[in-house]
Parts: structure tokens; sequence; C-alpha cells
């Protein structure tokens, strides 16, 4: 998808996520959104497209480092109870609990055992959280082979993406049959009706980013709340201009002709 289309698309989108987190925040609401996917697939662009026109204090980027020393004794969904929304919140888990399905297995970070108490416990974990009033959206971003390595190499080759280029990333990409798998037996036991999975195409990141986003919107009440009125007082004199005393000012960034 051309860039021109997709911003004229998506435009319309931000206004409809601004009224939705201000219906959030007058109804007291939680929004919790898990992005997951295979590395490339688009998680963090999709939560910049989401998350770009919303005050920051309210829609909060959740993306947690590997668990410390001490994180790793404690009961395995502790560590993501702290980042759940409060009232009037929406939080973008980008990876979460389900990193222990997929990477964690795969990699071998986790042992049978432990991925099968997983399997065995997201589903009431999650019944919990459904069952206090938050709204949980679990997003799987869909990419074939191809299109990871087309994505693979550009990170590589550029340096304003190389950062995104961890050694995780690099040793996984071996294992793409075996993240097939992982991820088929975590829809079948984490797939529910309280808290069901929604896949997504993102061999075209532009194109899923709006497929999702429409989604997301469509799955929520379409309840308008009208924009705050805001007292706009009267300047009553000539627009000042800025006094900086003794300091001063740097150059003016050269612009070209």
């Amino acid at each position: 998808m051309k860039r021109k289309l997709y911003n004229s698309l998506l435009e319309p989108l931000e206004h409809e996520l601004v009224r939705m987190a201000r219906w959030a925040k007058a109804n007291g609401e939680r929004i919790c959104v898990l992005l997951e996917g295979r590395d490339t697939a688009g998680k963090g662009g999709t939560i910049k497209a989401i998350s770009a026109r919303l005050n920051p204090r309210q829609c909060r980027v959740v993306a947690l480092p590997k668990p410390s020393d001490v994180e790793r004794t404690q009961w395995y969904f502790q560590r993501y109870v702290p980042h759940l929304p409060a009232a009037g919140e929406i939080v973008l888990f980008d990876r979460s609990w389900y990193n222990r399905a997929g990477v964690e297995k795969v990699m071998g970070f986790a042992d049978e055992r432990q991925v099968a108490n997983f399997l065995r416990n997201a589903p009431v974990f999650e019944k919990l959280l459904v069952d206090d009033g938050i709204r949980l959206f679990k997003y799987w971003l869909s990419a074939d082979q191809e299109h990871q390595e087309e994505r693979f190499a550009e990170r590589r080759e550029d340096p304003l993406k190389r950062w995104k280029l961890s050694p995780i990333d690099v040793a996984s990409r071996t294992k793409f049959a075996e993240y097939t798998v992982a991820r088929e037996k975590m829809f079948a036991a984490t797939h529910t009706e309280h808290a069901p999975w929604t896949v997504v195409d993102y061999n075209d990141q532009r194109h899923g980013r709006l497929t999702l986003i429409r989604n997301l919107l469509d799955r929520l009440p379409d309840t308008h709340v009208p924009d705050e009125e805001l007292a706009w007082p009267e300047l009553g004199h000539e627009p000042l201009g800025e006094e900086h005393g003794q300091l001063h000012p740097i150059a003016p960034f050269p612009l070209e002709d």
C-alpha cells in the first residue's frame, strides 16, 4: 500500500481513536490490547499508529525486557499484573505473557512443564481479567517467511533500524516452522469465548494496521462523548515576544534554499 493512500485512510481512524479514548476516560473503561506475532511482523508500527494521537498519560505502551533473576522465581503472570490498565487507561502490550508459549518455548527458555502450566492457566488468568471488567483484545500479526526475511534484511542494512535486530532475532530465523507449531498449540489452548484471538494479515504492514485498528474500534461501544468546553480568556493586549535576558538563543537550523 502506498504511503499517501495509507495516510488518507489512517486519518479518519485516528479521529475515532481519539473519540474512543475520550469515551474510555469518561466511563472509567479499562482497555488492554495484546499485540503478538513473529519478529518483524509489525507490532511496533501498529502501536505507534494507535497511540500517536492519544494522550501518553492515558495510553501506555508495555514492552518488558527479559525477566530478572527475582522475576524468574515469581508466579509467571506476576510481572505483568502491575502494568494492567486502571480506570480510563488504554494499555498496549508489545508482546505479553504469551512469550512463554512462543519465544520461551521455541528457544528453550521454558521447559515443557512450564509451557503446559501456562497454556492451562492463561485462559483462567484472562477470565479473571475479563470478569473484573477489563476489555481484553488479543491480536496475532501474521506474516510469512518471505516477508520476514525481507524485513530482517532491511534491518540489517539500515543503520537506523539495526538496533531492532537482537541476538534472539538472529537465532530464531531458522526456527520458522517451530514457531508455527508453537503458535498453533497456543491458539488451541487459549482461543476462548471470553478472550478470543484475532489474526490479521501483516504481509502488507500498512494494510494490516488499518485492518487491526478498524477491528478494534468496531469491537468497542460507539458512544459519543462531547468535547469539554474550554474557557478561553482574551489576552487584552498585543501579543508579547519572548524575552531571554542575558541568555542567547542558538542559531536556527539551516534550511535549504
